[in-house]
């Protein structure tokens, strides 16, 4: 149940950009173990001007990722290995115009309604 945002560039269609969500939703449950039901996303939409990747001008995508803490390494680096290589098939974003970052916070940082930490014991 990570809080996703993805960041893509302006003028895409809606299925490259359903595609790109559902494919990083679908990489969330299978690597780290993530409930099917938690599906918390933000997609922004960019002039290319405004999403800067380094020298990268082509098709590019940059994601953040907001968990709480505990994923093992491991789980991370098979969510951005599966993260890249979906993208690639679907809807066909090069693995190296994909930036992928995480922060990982505590239980008491989470409100998801009615201004209670719901991970915390009240």
């Amino acid at each position: 149940m990570p809080f996703v945002t993805i960041n893509v560039l302006k003028g895409k269609s809606k299925a490259y950009t359903q595609a790109i969500a559902d494919e990083v939703n679908a990489a969330v449950i299978d690597t780290m173990g993530f409930p099917e039901d938690d599906r918390y996303q933000v997609i922004h939409e960019c002039d290319p001007e405004h999403l800067q990747l380094q020298t990268r001008d082509t098709d590019r995508v940059m994601m953040h990722l907001v968990m709480r803490g505990g994923q093992p390494d491991h789980a991370k680096k098979a969510f951005y290995a599966r993260v890249v290589e979906s993208l690639a098939r679907n809807p066909g974003v090069d693995p190296g115009n994909v930036m992928i970052t995480i922060t990982e916070n505590r239980d008491i940082d989470w409100s998801f309604r009615g201004g209670v930490a719901q991970f915390c014991p009240q």
